[in-house]
Protein backbone atom coordinates (compact mmCIF):
# COMPACT_ATOMS: atom_id res chain seq x y z
CA UNK A 1 0.00 0.00 0.00
CA UNK A 2 0.89 3.38 -0.56
CA UNK A 3 1.55 5.75 1.84
CA UNK A 4 -1.56 7.43 3.58
CA UNK A 5 -3.75 6.89 0.87
CA UNK A 6 -6.80 9.15 1.11
CA UNK A 7 -10.36 8.31 2.33
CA UNK A 8 -12.48 7.25 -0.02
CA UNK A 9 -15.91 9.05 -0.31
CA UNK A 10 -18.37 8.14 1.31
CA UNK A 11 -18.29 5.66 4.94
CA UNK A 12 -15.09 4.30 5.61
CA UNK A 13 -13.85 1.63 7.83
CA UNK A 14 -10.57 0.76 9.84
CA UNK A 15 -8.48 -1.07 12.56
CA UNK A 16 -9.25 -0.75 15.97
CA UNK A 17 -10.14 1.67 18.67
CA UNK A 18 -10.84 0.65 21.99
CA UNK A 19 -9.79 -2.48 23.99
CA UNK A 20 -7.95 -4.93 22.01
CA UNK A 21 -7.76 -8.32 24.04
CA UNK A 22 -4.95 -10.85 23.35
CA UNK A 23 -2.67 -13.11 25.53
CA UNK A 24 1.55 -12.83 25.38
CA UNK A 25 2.44 -15.94 23.55
CA UNK A 26 4.40 -16.11 20.34
CA UNK A 27 4.68 -17.69 17.15
CA UNK A 28 6.59 -21.08 17.10
CA UNK A 29 9.77 -21.00 16.14
CA UNK A 30 11.68 -18.35 18.56
CA UNK A 31 11.68 -14.85 20.48
CA UNK A 32 11.04 -11.93 17.98
CA UNK A 33 12.07 -8.96 20.20
CA UNK A 34 15.31 -7.66 20.80
CA UNK A 35 16.53 -9.38 23.86
CA UNK A 36 19.99 -10.92 23.95
CA UNK A 37 19.25 -14.37 24.61
CA UNK A 38 16.98 -16.46 22.51
CA UNK A 39 13.65 -17.17 24.13
CA UNK A 40 11.83 -21.10 24.40
CA UNK A 41 9.41 -22.21 21.96
CA UNK A 42 6.30 -20.57 22.07
CA UNK A 43 2.56 -21.49 22.44
CA UNK A 44 -0.48 -20.71 20.25
CA UNK A 45 -2.67 -19.86 22.20
CA UNK A 46 -5.65 -17.89 20.07
CA UNK A 47 -7.74 -21.22 19.08
CA UNK A 48 -7.83 -21.75 22.51
CA UNK A 49 -8.88 -18.36 23.58
CA UNK A 50 -12.40 -18.38 25.02
CA UNK A 51 -15.13 -16.31 23.09
CA UNK A 52 -16.27 -13.05 24.87
CA UNK A 53 -19.92 -13.00 25.18
CA UNK A 54 -21.79 -10.46 22.96
CA UNK A 55 -22.83 -7.31 23.54
CA UNK A 56 -26.08 -5.49 23.38
CA UNK A 57 -27.28 -4.96 19.29
CA UNK A 58 -24.45 -7.51 18.46
CA UNK A 59 -24.42 -10.49 16.37
CA UNK A 60 -21.93 -12.88 15.05
CA UNK A 61 -21.19 -13.57 11.54
CA UNK A 62 -18.93 -17.17 10.97
CA UNK A 63 -17.16 -17.36 7.89
CA UNK A 64 -14.79 -19.94 6.27
CA UNK A 65 -13.22 -21.05 3.43
CA UNK A 66 -15.02 -23.80 1.47
CA UNK A 67 -12.40 -26.11 1.04
CA UNK A 68 -8.80 -26.43 2.98
CA UNK A 69 -5.97 -25.17 1.09
CA UNK A 70 -2.26 -26.45 1.12
CA UNK A 71 0.23 -23.34 0.74
CA UNK A 72 2.50 -23.86 -2.78
CA UNK A 73 4.98 -21.28 -2.38
CA UNK A 74 5.98 -19.78 -5.84
CA UNK A 75 9.25 -19.35 -7.40
CA UNK A 76 11.54 -21.51 -4.97
CA UNK A 77 10.43 -19.19 -2.06
CA UNK A 78 9.15 -20.62 1.56
CA UNK A 79 6.29 -17.76 1.67
CA UNK A 80 2.66 -17.56 -0.03
CA UNK A 81 0.13 -14.95 0.27
CA UNK A 82 -3.01 -16.04 -0.32
CA UNK A 83 -6.20 -13.92 -0.55
CA UNK A 84 -9.52 -15.88 0.72
CA UNK A 85 -12.61 -14.37 -0.53
CA UNK A 86 -15.96 -14.61 2.05
CA UNK A 87 -19.11 -13.57 1.34
CA UNK A 88 -20.76 -12.31 4.59
CA UNK A 89 -24.00 -11.80 2.62
CA UNK A 90 -24.47 -8.02 3.77
CA UNK A 91 -28.38 -7.49 3.25
CA UNK A 92 -28.70 -4.15 4.77
CA UNK A 93 -25.68 -1.32 5.99
CA UNK A 94 -23.72 -2.31 9.12
CA UNK A 95 -20.38 -2.14 11.15
CA UNK A 96 -18.19 -4.64 12.17
CA UNK A 97 -16.72 -4.07 16.33
CA UNK A 98 -15.00 -6.85 16.64
CA UNK A 99 -12.45 -9.24 14.79
CA UNK A 100 -11.11 -12.89 15.49
CA UNK A 101 -9.01 -14.83 13.03
CA UNK A 102 -8.26 -18.16 13.37
CA UNK A 103 -5.90 -20.65 11.40
CA UNK A 104 -6.82 -24.16 11.75
CA UNK A 105 -2.98 -24.81 10.84
CA UNK A 106 -1.24 -22.51 12.77
CA UNK A 107 2.36 -23.31 12.58
CA UNK A 108 2.44 -22.25 8.91
CA UNK A 109 0.47 -19.24 9.56
CA UNK A 110 2.83 -16.50 10.08
CA UNK A 111 0.33 -13.33 10.19
CA UNK A 112 -3.04 -12.38 8.54
CA UNK A 113 -4.58 -9.74 7.60
CA UNK A 114 -8.48 -8.86 7.14
CA UNK A 115 -9.84 -6.71 4.57
CA UNK A 116 -13.30 -5.52 3.76
CA UNK A 117 -14.50 -5.00 0.01
CA UNK A 118 -16.14 -2.57 -0.99
CA UNK A 119 -19.55 -3.70 -3.13
CA UNK A 120 -17.88 -1.93 -6.40
CA UNK A 121 -15.13 -3.68 -6.09
CA UNK A 122 -16.66 -7.19 -5.26
CA UNK A 123 -17.01 -8.46 -8.81
CA UNK A 124 -13.20 -8.06 -9.34
CA UNK A 125 -12.75 -9.88 -6.03
CA UNK A 126 -14.73 -13.00 -7.12
CA UNK A 127 -12.89 -12.77 -10.28
CA UNK A 128 -9.64 -12.69 -8.87
CA UNK A 129 -10.64 -15.53 -7.29
CA UNK A 130 -11.90 -17.74 -10.27
CA UNK A 131 -9.16 -17.37 -12.16
CA UNK A 132 -6.40 -19.25 -9.78
CA UNK A 133 -7.20 -22.69 -8.75
CA UNK A 134 -8.27 -23.38 -4.90
CA UNK A 135 -9.46 -21.52 -2.38
CA UNK A 136 -8.73 -18.11 -2.76
CA UNK A 137 -5.54 -16.24 -4.87
CA UNK A 138 -1.87 -15.15 -4.38
CA UNK A 139 -1.47 -11.92 -3.20
CA UNK A 140 1.45 -10.91 -2.34
CA UNK A 141 1.42 -7.12 -0.98
CA UNK A 142 -1.80 -6.17 -0.26
CA UNK A 143 -5.20 -8.25 -1.99
CA UNK A 144 -5.13 -6.13 -5.26
CA UNK A 145 -7.82 -4.19 -5.66
CA UNK A 146 -7.81 -0.53 -5.15
CA UNK A 147 -10.50 0.78 -2.23
CA UNK A 148 -10.69 -2.46 -0.01
CA UNK A 149 -9.86 -1.29 3.73
CA UNK A 150 -7.27 -2.83 5.93
CA UNK A 151 -9.66 -3.75 9.14
CA UNK A 152 -7.35 -6.00 11.24
CA UNK A 153 -3.93 -7.83 11.81
CA UNK A 154 -3.83 -11.42 13.24
CA UNK A 155 -0.69 -12.98 14.92
CA UNK A 156 -0.74 -15.96 16.08
CA UNK A 157 -1.21 -15.25 20.51
CA UNK A 158 -3.88 -12.62 18.97
CA UNK A 159 -7.28 -13.32 20.05
CA UNK A 160 -10.60 -11.16 19.34
CA UNK A 161 -9.52 -7.23 18.44
CA UNK A 162 -12.99 -5.91 19.88
CA UNK A 163 -14.08 -2.32 19.89
CA UNK A 164 -15.45 0.37 22.29
CA UNK A 165 -17.61 3.17 22.22
CA UNK A 166 -20.00 3.71 19.04
CA UNK A 167 -17.45 3.12 16.80
CA UNK A 168 -17.34 0.32 13.79
CA UNK A 169 -15.96 -0.27 10.30
CA UNK A 170 -18.99 0.10 7.96
CA UNK A 171 -20.16 -2.48 5.60
CA UNK A 172 -22.60 -1.79 1.95
CA UNK A 173 -25.08 -4.48 1.42
CA UNK A 174 -22.62 -6.72 -0.90
CA UNK A 175 -19.23 -5.71 0.84
CA UNK A 176 -16.90 -8.71 1.04
CA UNK A 177 -14.42 -9.92 3.32
CA UNK A 178 -10.97 -11.07 2.51
CA UNK A 179 -8.39 -13.13 4.44
CA UNK A 180 -4.92 -12.64 3.43
CA UNK A 181 -3.21 -15.40 5.39
CA UNK A 182 0.31 -15.44 4.86
CA UNK A 183 1.84 -19.04 4.74
CA UNK A 184 5.61 -19.66 6.00
CA UNK A 185 7.48 -22.54 5.71
CA UNK A 186 10.53 -21.92 6.72
CA UNK A 187 9.98 -25.08 9.20
CA UNK A 188 9.25 -27.42 6.85
CA UNK A 189 12.53 -25.54 4.49
CA UNK A 190 9.91 -25.44 1.58
CA UNK A 191 8.05 -28.29 1.56
CA UNK A 192 4.12 -28.87 2.09
CA UNK A 193 3.30 -29.04 5.54
CA UNK A 194 -0.37 -29.79 5.47
CA UNK A 195 -3.53 -27.71 4.26
CA UNK A 196 -5.34 -24.53 6.68
CA UNK A 197 -8.76 -24.11 6.17
CA UNK A 198 -8.65 -20.05 7.69
CA UNK A 199 -12.37 -18.45 9.25
CA UNK A 200 -13.37 -15.32 10.73
CA UNK A 201 -15.69 -14.52 13.24
CA UNK A 202 -17.25 -11.00 13.14
CA UNK A 203 -19.10 -8.75 15.25
CA UNK A 204 -22.06 -6.89 13.73
CA UNK A 205 -24.11 -4.35 14.44
CA UNK A 206 -26.35 -2.06 12.93
CA UNK A 207 -24.92 0.98 14.50
CA UNK A 208 -26.53 4.46 15.59
CA UNK A 209 -27.21 7.62 14.21
CA UNK A 210 -24.18 8.83 15.66
CA UNK A 211 -21.39 6.03 15.09
CA UNK A 212 -18.33 6.95 14.46
CA UNK A 213 -17.10 5.01 10.66
CA UNK A 214 -13.13 5.01 10.87
CA UNK A 215 -10.45 3.96 7.87
CA UNK A 216 -7.03 2.63 8.28
CA UNK A 217 -4.30 4.21 6.94
CA UNK A 218 -0.96 2.37 6.66
CA UNK A 219 2.56 4.87 6.93
CA UNK A 220 5.39 2.96 4.92
CA UNK A 221 9.07 3.16 6.08
CA UNK A 222 12.37 1.86 3.55
CA UNK A 223 14.60 -0.96 5.09
CA UNK A 224 18.20 -1.09 4.45
CA UNK A 225 19.71 -3.43 7.11
CA UNK A 226 23.39 -5.03 5.63
CA UNK A 227 24.44 -8.10 6.67
CA UNK A 228 25.64 -8.64 10.38
CA UNK A 229 29.97 -8.17 10.90
CA UNK A 230 29.98 -11.53 11.35
CA UNK A 231 28.06 -12.52 8.41
CA UNK A 232 28.72 -13.00 4.59
CA UNK A 233 27.69 -14.25 1.67
CA UNK A 234 26.48 -13.05 -2.01
CA UNK A 235 23.12 -12.02 -0.67
CA UNK A 236 24.45 -9.55 1.69
CA UNK A 237 25.29 -7.50 -1.60
CA UNK A 238 21.97 -5.21 -1.89
CA UNK A 239 22.02 -5.66 -5.77
CA UNK A 240 21.77 -9.64 -5.02
CA UNK A 241 19.10 -9.36 -2.33
CA UNK A 242 17.17 -7.10 -4.31
CA UNK A 243 17.25 -9.47 -7.35
CA UNK A 244 16.49 -12.10 -4.84
CA UNK A 245 13.15 -10.34 -3.91
CA UNK A 246 12.51 -9.33 -7.14
CA UNK A 247 12.33 -13.45 -7.93
CA UNK A 248 10.55 -14.62 -5.31
CA UNK A 249 7.46 -11.72 -5.20
CA UNK A 250 7.72 -9.86 -8.86
CA UNK A 251 9.17 -6.95 -9.92
CA UNK A 252 6.12 -4.88 -8.35
CA UNK A 253 6.52 -5.73 -5.07
CA UNK A 254 10.58 -6.41 -5.33
CA UNK A 255 10.60 -2.86 -6.54
CA UNK A 256 9.03 -1.15 -3.32
CA UNK A 257 12.17 -0.49 -1.43
CA UNK A 258 13.14 1.93 -4.28
CA UNK A 259 9.43 3.69 -4.21
CA UNK A 260 9.70 3.76 -0.55
CA UNK A 261 13.29 5.78 -0.74
CA UNK A 262 11.41 8.23 -3.06
CA UNK A 263 8.60 8.56 -0.95
CA UNK A 264 10.17 9.21 1.66
CA UNK A 265 12.48 11.64 0.52
CA UNK A 266 15.81 9.31 0.68
CA UNK A 267 17.55 10.71 -2.48
CA UNK A 268 19.63 6.97 -2.28
CA UNK A 269 20.11 4.18 0.07
CA UNK A 270 21.47 4.74 3.65
CA UNK A 271 22.75 1.30 4.82
CA UNK A 272 21.71 0.90 9.01
CA UNK A 273 19.69 -0.24 11.17
CA UNK A 274 17.41 2.42 11.70
CA UNK A 275 15.39 4.37 8.76
CA UNK A 276 12.82 6.99 8.65
CA UNK A 277 9.98 8.07 6.58
CA UNK A 278 8.86 11.56 6.83
CA UNK A 279 6.09 12.47 4.69
CA UNK A 280 2.91 15.72 4.80
CA UNK A 281 -0.56 14.82 5.71
CA UNK A 282 -2.47 15.38 2.40
CA UNK A 283 -5.57 16.46 3.84
CA UNK A 284 -7.17 16.99 7.97
CA UNK A 285 -7.77 13.40 9.51
CA UNK A 286 -8.67 12.50 13.30
CA UNK A 287 -6.14 9.89 14.15
CA UNK A 288 -7.62 7.59 17.28
CA UNK A 289 -5.36 4.80 17.80
CA UNK A 290 -1.90 3.72 15.97
CA UNK A 291 -0.29 -0.04 15.43
CA UNK A 292 2.89 -1.55 14.54
CA UNK A 293 4.08 -3.65 12.18
CA UNK A 294 7.35 -5.35 11.27
CA UNK A 295 9.09 -8.93 10.96
CA UNK A 296 11.17 -11.12 12.94
CA UNK A 297 14.29 -8.79 12.92
CA UNK A 298 12.15 -5.81 14.02
CA UNK A 299 13.44 -4.35 17.65
CA UNK A 300 11.86 -1.01 17.59
CA UNK A 301 8.81 1.37 15.96
CA UNK A 302 8.03 4.92 16.08
CA UNK A 303 5.26 7.77 14.93
CA UNK A 304 5.74 10.85 15.53
CA UNK A 305 3.83 14.24 14.92
CA UNK A 306 5.20 17.50 13.80
CA UNK A 307 9.11 16.33 15.15
CA UNK A 308 11.49 19.10 16.46
CA UNK A 309 8.64 21.62 16.86
CA UNK A 310 7.05 22.64 19.94
CA UNK A 311 4.05 20.90 18.57
CA UNK A 312 5.42 17.85 18.47
CA UNK A 313 4.06 14.59 19.60
CA UNK A 314 4.55 10.64 19.85
CA UNK A 315 1.64 8.95 18.26
CA UNK A 316 3.29 5.62 19.08
CA UNK A 317 6.39 4.12 20.51
CA UNK A 318 7.45 0.56 20.73
CA UNK A 319 10.56 0.03 22.05
CA UNK A 320 11.15 -3.22 22.10
CA UNK A 321 8.71 -4.90 19.59
CA UNK A 322 7.70 -8.29 19.52
CA UNK A 323 6.51 -9.90 16.23
CA UNK A 324 3.64 -11.37 18.55
CA UNK A 325 2.30 -9.30 20.40
CA UNK A 326 1.46 -6.58 17.35
CA UNK A 327 -1.22 -4.53 19.79
CA UNK A 328 -2.83 -1.34 18.65
CA UNK A 329 -2.06 1.49 20.66
CA UNK A 330 -5.32 3.88 21.51
CA UNK A 331 -4.85 7.03 22.06
CA UNK A 332 -5.44 8.91 25.54
CA UNK A 333 -7.98 11.15 23.27
CA UNK A 334 -8.26 11.51 19.33
CA UNK A 335 -5.58 13.93 17.65
CA UNK A 336 -6.57 16.23 14.71
CA UNK A 337 -4.14 16.60 11.93
CA UNK A 338 -4.43 19.17 9.26
CA UNK A 339 -3.27 19.32 5.81
CA UNK A 340 0.71 19.73 6.06
CA UNK A 341 1.21 18.22 9.33
CA UNK A 342 4.21 16.11 9.41
CA UNK A 343 4.43 12.55 10.28
CA UNK A 344 7.62 10.51 10.68
CA UNK A 345 7.63 7.10 10.96
CA UNK A 346 11.21 5.52 12.55
CA UNK A 347 11.85 1.70 12.53
CA UNK A 348 14.60 0.16 13.87
CA UNK A 349 15.99 -3.81 12.58
CA UNK A 350 18.23 -6.11 14.13
CA UNK A 351 20.25 -8.14 11.83
CA UNK A 352 22.28 -10.07 14.54
CA UNK A 353 18.72 -11.65 15.27
CA UNK A 354 19.23 -13.73 12.52
CA UNK A 355 21.50 -15.68 13.90
CA UNK A 356 19.46 -16.45 17.31
CA UNK A 357 15.82 -17.41 16.06
CA UNK A 358 15.67 -20.77 15.42
CA UNK A 359 13.47 -19.65 12.26
CA UNK A 360 16.00 -17.71 10.89
CA UNK A 361 19.28 -19.12 11.92
CA UNK A 362 19.43 -21.73 9.36
CA UNK A 363 18.82 -19.11 6.69
CA UNK A 364 21.48 -17.33 4.21
CA UNK A 365 22.51 -13.73 5.68
CA UNK A 366 21.18 -11.40 3.17
CA UNK A 367 20.94 -7.47 2.92
CA UNK A 368 17.64 -6.75 4.62
CA UNK A 369 15.45 -4.77 2.03
CA UNK A 370 11.69 -4.60 1.81
CA UNK A 371 9.97 -7.79 1.09
CA UNK A 372 7.06 -10.16 1.82
CA UNK A 373 8.69 -12.93 3.07
CA UNK A 374 9.53 -14.08 6.71
CA UNK A 375 13.52 -13.08 6.11
CA UNK A 376 12.81 -9.95 4.02
CA UNK A 377 11.47 -7.23 6.58
CA UNK A 378 8.47 -4.49 6.92
CA UNK A 379 7.93 -1.00 8.70
CA UNK A 380 4.68 0.20 8.59
CA UNK A 381 2.47 2.32 11.02
CA UNK A 382 -0.42 1.57 10.94
CA UNK A 383 -2.81 4.95 11.75
CA UNK A 384 -6.73 4.60 12.54
CA UNK A 385 -8.41 7.50 11.43
CA UNK A 386 -11.87 8.95 10.98
CA UNK A 387 -12.80 12.14 8.82
CA UNK A 388 -12.32 14.98 11.35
Amino acid sequence: MRNLVKLRNGPAVAVVVGALLTTVSACGGGDSGSTEAAAPAHIHASSQAPALPLRSGERFVELSVAQPYTPAPPNGGTDEYRCLVLDPKVAAPEYLTGVRFQAQNEPIAHHAITFVVAPEEAAAAREKDAKDPGEGYTCFGNDGLSSSTWVDTWTPSAQETLLDGDVGYRMEPGSLVILQVHYNLLATDGKPAGSDRSRVRLRVTKGTPDTTALDTLPMNGPIELPCAKNESGPLCERAASLADVKKRFGDQEGGKEEELLRECGHSAPEPGNTQTCTIQVPQPITIHATRGHMHLLGKSIKVELNPGTPAQQTLLDVPAFNFDDQALHELPAPVALKKGDTLRLTCTHDATLRQKLPQLKDTPPRYVIWGDGTTDEMCTGLLTVSAP
